[in-house]
């Protein structure tokens, strides 16, 4: 009965209108890494996208248009689903495995196709989640929307990967050898950057590379007008995150969150259009938003399980569009390198909560240190030569942040601290703290448990474990408080039962840092004694991080007791962290600490720590 009911909503109630002519073309043009910062259109300085700038011209510029996160796979997950990473075990950029889509709910071209849309992308997918039947009539770099029976409508994703950040992994004799069509000298170079040859090469150069996607995307849409189907195609144009300069991709700033977003939509299908041609959209629009606007564009009903909402279609109203002004993003692991950041942002003001904020935005992601500017950038501030804005990406970051975006558009004054804006800032606290409750944030329980325990149904395991990380959510931010508030919480939660609640804990205690030293003593033993392996890493890493006791013995027993390549690759992160936190503890890692196979791969985020730590020590 179930499945026949399932049946029934996916073949009959979904389609709103039918017949072949009553349903537009749809074309997504997307491009790799970039953000509005880049683009003429967006930002003085910009690069100029002429092709783009015609689609803006005869269609909709959308001002605040947002990744829910800063790097390719988690983004395109959140697109594909509809959903919110976090809440899907669907939040680590380059899993180890893949995990199902929430019971009942499709990738949304499922939904296109079963209505008798012709799918097609070419040709990045890179989801997070396991692949499904029906999604794509096809998905490679030969897919093409050609290939449709006459008169069936189509929807086809075009990606172009020139403004990849790989493209910037540039050598010194490179650089020397080629010029750049864009002017070095007056390039702009963001004020968290240090204002050198190699930042202004990098800037420039990267803007070239948006001139060349530019033409290849006019190539695409002669290709279009050729086939005849301007008239007759809805065509969105957008970045699938942020920008790759040092600090942007793989960072929940907005120069890793907010993209350029143009949707063109021809004179027939302009009743779907909530605003006219040439004309500029305030409304926040985010990625779980797109699939939701594709359905409601092509007349099919939005799935209840999608987080987002449509922007263009049926039932738009462009004052109800304007007064959107929420947008969500998270960051987690990116590759080997661990964080845990969250942020909302509402109108102007963005809050952002750094629930590991030692774990500092510049440590060691061997992908991201391939560009030349990311190692002189960490090479000026090991010597010193960076000013106090150019220095925090390399600093312990605040517990919690607030800025006002439009007079700190960098995000570098923390208006956290100041009593003028006490009311905002509780008030974001709150919006963030419901987000996370009301998902479940799936973050709260360390990535190798996951793996052990949601990766057959994530979302139904969220919601078992809801009043559990809503205690982990409450003792993360006992770490709001003073130490002098939050020291007697803090110790009653080392000795719970749950050993997710002393792992909190003791995340909590380090966030003090070098004030928590009244609590070294009964952390120093959890390094020695507790049964959690996790546990014993994060006690460890408290006395390595304050420098109250030398944490390498009881890390490397850590390493050799990982039980997984998950729960490994998390405590080498912490060893680097160690490492290189300045305190003096350098570790010389051992190749027979860990099973042989999870160094084979040179990819695994294992083997990457390895190589890096090696690499120090030859």
């Amino acid at each position: 009965m179930r499945n026949y009911r399932l049946m029934l909503l996916v073949f009959f109630p979904f389609a709103l209108w039918a017949g072949e002519g009553n349903r537009p073309n749809i074309v997504w043009i997307t491009t790799e890494d970039n953000s509005v910062h880049y683009l003429d259109l967006y930002s003085e300085g910009g690069a100029p996208m002429p092709n783009v700038e015609r689609l803006a011209k005869e269609g909709i510029v959308f001002q605040h248009a947002f990744s829910n996160a800063p790097v390719c796979s988690t983004a395109r997950s959140t697109i594909i689903s509809g959903c919110y990473g976090p809440r899907n075990f669907a939040q680590f950029h380059r899993s180890s495995i893949k995990v199902p889509m929430p019971e009942g709910l499709f990738m949304f071209p499922y939904y296109l196709r079963q209505a008798g849309y012709y799918t097609t992308n070419n040709s990045k997918e890179d989801y997070n989640y396991i692949s499904q039947e029906g999604v794509w009539d096809e998905s490679s770099g030969r897919a093409t929307y050609r290939n449709r029976k006459d008169g069936q409508p189509f929807f086809h994703v075009q990606n172009f990967g020139t403004t990849h950040e790989g493209r910037l992994h540039f050598s010194r004799e490179q650089m020397e050898r080629e010029a750049t069509e864009t002017d070095v000298e007056t390039v702009p170079v963001f004020p968290i950057h240090p204002d050198t040859e190699l930042f202004r090469y990098t800037n420039a150069r990267y803007r070239d590379l948006h001139r060349k996607a530019d033409q290849e995307i006019g190539k695409f849409l002669s290709q279009l007008e050729t086939d005849g189907l301007m008239e007759d195609t809805i065509i969105f144009f957008y970045g699938d995150h942020g920008g790759v300069l040092p600090g942007s991709k793989g960072y929940i700033y907005e120069r890793g969150l907010h993209v350029p977003m143009v949707v063109y939509i021809p004179n027939k299908w302009r009743h779907l259009a909530p605003a006219a041609p040439g004309s500029e959209v305030e409304g926040f629009v985010q990625f779980i938003d797109l699939g939701p606007t594709v359905l409601n564009l092509a007349g099919l009903r939005v799935p209840s399980q999608m987080d987002g909402k449509p922007f263009l279609g049926s039932g738009v109203k462009l004052r109800e569009l304007n007064q959107r002004d929420f947008t969500f993003s998270y960051a987690d692991r990116f590759d080997e390198k661990f964080d845990f950041v969250r942020a909302v942002r509402k109108g102007k003001f963005k809050y952002m909560r750094n629930f590991q904020p030692f774990n500092v935005d510049g440590l060691q992601n061997n992908y991201r240190y391939r560009m030349l500017a990311y190692k002189e950038w960490r090479d000026q501030y090991l010597r010193g030569e960076l000013s106090l804005e150019q220095a925090q990406f390399f600093s312990v970051r605040p517990v919690e942040a607030l800025f006002d975006l439009e007079a700190d558009p960098f995000e570098l004054n923390n208006l956290a601290d100041d009593p003028a804006y006490l009311k905002t800032l509780f008030s974001m606290r709150e919006l963030l703290r419901n987000q996370i409750v009301s998902m479940p944030d799936l973050s709260f329980i360390p990535e190798p448990i996951l793996y052990q325990s949601a990766a057959e149904n994530p979302t139904a395991f969220g919601w078992e474990q809801q009043n559990a990380i809503a205690d982990y959510l409450a003792i993360a931010d006992l770490s709001l408080l003073s130490f002098e508030d939050a020291e007697r919480r803090i110790k009653y939660f080392l000795a719970a039962k749950d050993p997710l609640k002393r792992y909190w804990a003791i995340i909590a205690a380090t966030c003090f840092g070098s004030e928590a030293s009244s609590l070294a003593e009964a952390i120093g033993m959890m390094a020695e004694t507790d049964d959690h392996n996790l546990v014993r890493m994060r006690a460890a890493e408290f006395l390595g991080l304050t420098g109250l006791q030398d944490p390498r013995p009881a890390l490397i027993r850590c390493l050799k007791g990982a039980e997984t390549l998950e729960e490994a690759a998390l405590i080498l992160n912490t060893i680097v962290l160690v490492h290189d936190s300045g305190n003096g503890y350098r570790f010389e890692l051992t190749r027979d600490w860990v099973p042989s196979e999870w160094l084979v791969d040179t990819k695994s985020n294992v083997a990457r720590r390895f190589e890096y730590i090696e690499g120090l020590h030859p």
